[in-house]
């Protein structure tokens, strides 16, 4: 034994120290059981996932085109849910409302051989999704199809009218023309079962070339001034027309009212005499008695002077001796 070497180490006590547990092995998990659970769970997420990825919906401005291995086997048009079979069928959709295509400028020969851009645009709508599946293809095919029936019956159209036709709002066969261009363009469609319609086909905008512009717009003005002028000269010759009819029924009038008016007067100087003649014949030395008086009237003034034999009737008067 070495004299020098300590027996042991002493440990000291640490009263804040806690005392280490000791942990007890546990069991390995048995996976075994629970893979029953796992898998269902797997299947069950997979179908939803199935189910949700086949189900569509139909809407109401909206055809729905089923096709299994490319071809079309169901158009759905009723609104609604709708499923399709996983990895065999595939839906695609086509517009049931109506779409606007505008048309690509077009220059185009009036019958009076004058040559004008015609833009306009078309009203349209998918009537028959089969048929334009079958003939046309896809909406784009079916617009440039549509789009060069259009050109077509408008250059046909219009080909027949003078330019001032085309043009001039009072004298204007627009509207006329744009019905025959629809019921004619839709012909050409259900000829071929493109499988659309068109609603309505509108002019929007006639121009002229540059390089003619100027001077068919100044033979224009040159109309209108000789078409003005020629409303002016018509409504000159009417004015005078009016006046001299007016001046003969003036006329007409004013003698008619002098005829009655005469007629009127000597009716009651008739009247009048009738009645002096009653009057005096009662009493003749009364009657010689007015008719002096109204000579003097007469004859007799402010600064008159009258010499007269004594006599004489009106002496008579005068000096009061008329008994």
């Amino acid at each position: 034994m070495e004299p020098n070497k300590p027996l042991g180490e002493v440990k000291k006590f640490n009263p804040y120290e806690r005392p280490k547990k000791t942990r007890e092995p546990r069991d390995p998990i048995d996976f075994k059981k629970y893979w029953k659970l796992i898998v269902g769970l797997v299947v069950a997420f997979v179908l939803l996932l199935i189910l949700l990825t086949n189900v569509y919906v139909v809407k109401e401005s909206e055809y729905r085109v089923v096709r299994q291995f490319g071809e079309v086997v169901k158009i759905q048009e009723e609104p609604g849910l709708q499923m399709k079979i996983p990895f065999i069928q595939s839906v695609t959709t086509l517009p049931k409302y109506q779409m606007t295509y505008d048309v690509s400028e077009a220059e185009i020969n009036t019958k009076d051989k004058k040559r004008i851009i015609i833009d306009n645009y078309a009203v349209w709508h998918v009537v028959n999704p089969l048929e334009l599946i079958s003939n046309a293809g896809t909406i784009v095919n079916a617009e440039s199809r549509m789009e060069e029936f259009i050109y077509s019956v408008v250059r046909t159209e219009l080909g027949q009218l003078d330019y001032d036709e085309i043009i001039n709002d009072e004298n204007s066969s627009r509207g006329s023309i744009n019905d025959a261009v629809t019921a004619k363009v839709n012909e050409l469609l259900d000829k071929d079962k493109y499988g659309i319609q068109v609603m309505d086909v509108r002019i929007k905008r006639t121009d002229l070339p540059e390089e003619n512009e100027q001077s068919v717009y100044t033979r224009m003005i040159s109309e209108r001034e000789s078409t003005a002028q020629e409303y002016l000269s018509q409504g000159d010759a009417k004015k005078r027309e009016m006046e001299a009819q007016a001046d003969r029924e003036a006329q007409e009038v004013i003698a008619t009212a002098r005829k009655e008016a005469a007629l009127i007067q000597a009716e009651g100087e008739s009247e009048a005499a009738k009645i002096y003649n009653e009057s005096f014949s009662k009493d003749p030395e009364f009657y010689e008695l007015y008719r002096s008086l109204e000579s003097y009237k007469k004859t007799i003034g402010d600064d008159t002077v009258i010499i007269l034999p004594s006599d004489s009737p009106y002496a008579d008067i005068l000096s009061g001796n008329y008994n």
